[in-house]
């Protein structure tokens, strides 16, 4: 949980370096698959050390779903707004309401209760089925990124932040059904195709819309997801007779990191590049 913790730190602090670096680029196709705006966002300094931050957050992500259930991972990952709710108020200036400070409190107070209730991660590999549907999971990613670039600003953005964050979820279920490299398993290209597409789709909806849309659709897409597979087809358990906790304290989380949505707008200003 800690290394959970370390990476929602990571990935909190990143978002606000990303998005700031993504409305500074030059305007893309529109497209939700723009890898030419990717390209022009790299171009920031403020994109790459948000790279390098989502890099360090990567590896404790992956160590703590070797030791964690998917779920207790998820809820964690999903406190990562409640950094960059923080982050910006000490360092963007960025004032929070009396409301968003209870919407941090209440964060903590739902990872402390799945903390006290995950169990062991599950013992499951996962079948060769549940492979090769990963991998059909992180395509059609990619396909939603491109149908949603023709839509309206704010259902774009949403479903854009929807598909990302399922994307990010192809991750963290993958690295579960990775056991050392090899590349006749299916999981090591839903890894790397639903990684890679959900970077490309996050850039396009951080770029343009509205961000708290894009950042709320991305928390429902990581979380909810990824943590019913770990449950239905790994083996993730809670503690004996602690069902109850976990699913609350879940919720709790998620629904105090989706109240800080708003925290993945990059604040006002001059162009930072």
């Amino acid at each position: 949980m800690i290394c959970a913790l370390g990476a929602a730190v990571c990935f909190g602090t990143a978002s606000v370096l990303q998005a700031m670096a993504a409305r500074a680029a030059e305007p893309g196709t529109g497209s939700g698959v723009d890898t030419a705006l990717l390209l022009r966002a790299l171009r920031q300094w403020r994109y790459v050390a948000g790279l390098a931050l989502d890099a360090v957050g990567f590896v404790l992500q992956i160590v703590a779903l070797t030791h964690i259930p998917i779920y207790a991972v998820g809820a964690a990952l999903a406190a990562s707004l409640a950094v960059t709710a923080v982050v910006a108020a000490r360092l963007l200036r960025v004032r929070l309401s009396g409301a968003e400070w209870a919407a941090v409190a209440v964060v903590c107070a739902g990872l402390a209760l799945l903390g006290l209730a995950s169990g062991e991660e599950g013992s499951g590999t996962g079948s060769l089925a549940l492979k090769f549907g990963l991998l059909g999971v992180a395509a059609l990613v990619l396909l939603v990124g491109a149908v949603a670039g023709g839509l309206p600003d704010r259902p774009r953005a949403l479903l854009l932040g929807l598909a990302a964050g399922t994307g990010f979820g192809v991750v963290e279920v993958a690295v579960r059904l990775i056991d050392g490299i090899s590349f006749a398993n299916p999981a090591l290209y839903a890894l790397l195709l639903g990684g890679g597409a959900a970077f490309l789709l996050l850039t396009s909806a951080l770029q343009r819309g509205s961000v708290t849309a894009a950042t709320a659709g991305m928390v429902l897409g990581e979380t909810i997801g990824p943590a019913a597979v770990g449950v239905a087809w790994l083996g993730d358990r809670t503690r004996e007779g602690l069902v109850w906790l976990a699913v609350l304290g879940f919720a709790v989380a998620v629904c105090g990191a989706l109240a800080l949505s708003r925290f993945g707008e990059p604040p006002p200003g001059p162009d930072p590049a």
